[in-house]
């Protein structure tokens, strides 16, 4: 039988988790901490009227959605917010077991003496908390017209489930993934080791972006790797000298073991377990279901649904596969799956070095990792007979535009000769160029009328990251001062 906590009780709970109601500030904890790049994505939404939805924030496990949260609150108070206009609650928390959302929110009105016609601020942390939230929300994004609502939860698969069955024309969705090698340099001060390139001037490199210090900028490319998707492992060497025990337990398994079997109805968690540790084993390499069903032990239809269920949870992003003509193949046997972020599989085994056979498709993964961050994700890898092409791009019609080779080797820079499936892919779509990454090496060489630009894969890695939320904060920009006009 559930503990029935009185209203006081409650409401000391409430006072307790927004103490910027007294101080006019965030908790010291949350206000030291460095500023996501995401944070500039989020806040327009947050502060957005003209469109009256609620954000609602989804994401993997411990990439810093409640820090997030803190961070909008403290720039509401910085912009001048009156601080009793925004009310935090965490909806995990035992007190408010069972309370409606529209309850918690009478009593913040009761507590400050707030009117419905004020424009407030709303944030409930770990949605997933509340059975039913999505028909919670819904209902007060239709009943309070001055009140903007921001939510955040962890169960990202049943999030986003809900949220589109329930959410449609009331909930903007706002999907934080793990950290970008960029972000990951900035949290870990190292932002000096990336020098911003004069295109202008620099008319042969690839990218917009130079290191003084490539073997420096390696070894922080190598942590990456291996602890850099989730921001307390980024920062702590504590947590980094046992990432196992952290991601295994605070990530993976409260997703195997507790959110993908309460949403799903699944049985058999050993199974699933299985699955995913055979997938994080293998990220980068290509797959069937044949195969994965040999492997793991599980039966194939269940293999496509468990599969299903894991991107939903974005643990993993499948890519398909196209032949040497750039054409889909109607029934996809063969597929590549990656991690979401390469430090999933170090936590599960074992931190990898540079000389690791696996090494190769950790960079694979991570540079993957940094493409998930593309809304239109759009890529594809090319396998024939006789070779294969990492990375391919199609056009609207359906065409290659652009392709990539993934190395972590300086070999084919010094044997260009080497690369015959790219030349051969190339030739046939009439492609210009291709991009080929190496350890250290940055340079271009056109022989028979393609260009090969080689650029180190860690520096690679950071451009595609940045560009990527570049231009959503310009597409953020764009729309905000179009809603203003």
């Amino acid at each position: 039988m559930p503990i029935k906590f009185s209203k006081e009780q409650v409401i000391d709970r409430i006072k307790f988790e927004n103490p910027w109601w007294k101080t006019g500030k965030i908790d010291a904890y949350y206000g030291k901490m460095k500023r996501r790049e995401y944070f500039q994505l989020l806040f327009p939404l947050l502060v957005e009227r003209t469109i009256k939805r609620a954000v609602v924030m989804m994401g993997p496990r411990r990439v810093g959605k409640t820090v997030l949260l803190y961070h909008s609150i403290d720039e509401l108070l910085n912009k001048g917010v009156d601080a009793k206009n925004i009310c935090y609650f965490s909806i995990e928390t035992p007190l408010y077991n069972g309370i409606a959302l529209e309850e918690l929110l009478n009593l913040f009105l009761q507590i400050n003496y707030k009117s419905t016609s004020s424009e407030l601020f709303i944030f409930f942390d770990e949605i997933q908390y509340l059975k039913n939230w999505e028909l919670h929300l819904k209902s007060l994004v239709d009943s309070y017209h001055n009140i903007k609502f921001v939510v955040s939860g962890s169960a990202a698969a049943a999030l986003k489930l809900k949220s589109q069955e329930s959410g449609a024309g009331r909930f903007t969705e706002f999907i934080l993934p793990p950290l970008t090698f960029h972000e990951f340099l900035s949290l870990t001060d190292n932002e000096g080791l990336i020098v911003p390139i004069d295109v202008e001037k620099e008319e042969y490199l690839y990218t917009d972006y130079r290191t003084n210090d490539i073997k420096g900028l390696n070894e922080v490319f190598l942590n990456y790797v291996n602890y850099g998707g989730y921001p307390e492992v980024s920062l702590s060497e504590t947590i980094q000298s046992d990432p196992g025990r952290y991601i295994r337990n605070d990530i993976i398994d409260k997703v195997l073991m507790r959110d993908l079997p309460s949403l799903y109805g699944i049985s058999d968690i050993q199974e699933l377990n299985s699955l995913f540790t055979y997938i994080a084993y293998n990220s980068g390499n290509e797959m069937s279901l044949d195969e994965i069903s040999q492997n793991s032990g599980v039966a194939k239809n269940t293999i496509k649904k468990y599969l299903t269920y894991l991107e939903a949870a974005f643990l993993i992003k499948i890519i398909h596969r196209i032949d040497q003509n750039g054409k889909k193949f109607k029934r996809a046997n063969f597929f590549k799956v990656y991690l979401t972020n390469p430090s999933l599989r170090g936590a599960l085994f074992s931190p990898i070095t540079p000389l690791d056979k696996f090494m190769g498709n950790m960079v694979e993964t991570a540079i993957f990792a940094q493409w998930h961050h593309r809304n239109n994700f759009d890529l594809y890898y090319s396998r024939w007979s006789s070779g294969e092409i990492d990375i391919v791009s199609l056009d609207a019609k359906q065409k290659p535009e652009w392709c990539i080779e993934i190395k972590f080797s300086n070999r084919f820079a010094k044997n260009p000769s080497d690369l015959k499936n790219a030349k051969s892919f190339c030739k046939k779509h009439s492609l210009k160029e291709v991009l080929v990454t190496t350890i250290d090496i940055e340079e271009n060489q056109t022989i028979q009328d393609i260009t090969y630009k080689f650029v180190p894969a860690s520096l690679y890695c950071y451009k595609v990251g940045k560009d990527i939320i570049d231009s959503k904060r310009k597409r953020i920009k764009k729309k905000t001062e179009q809603n203003k006009a």
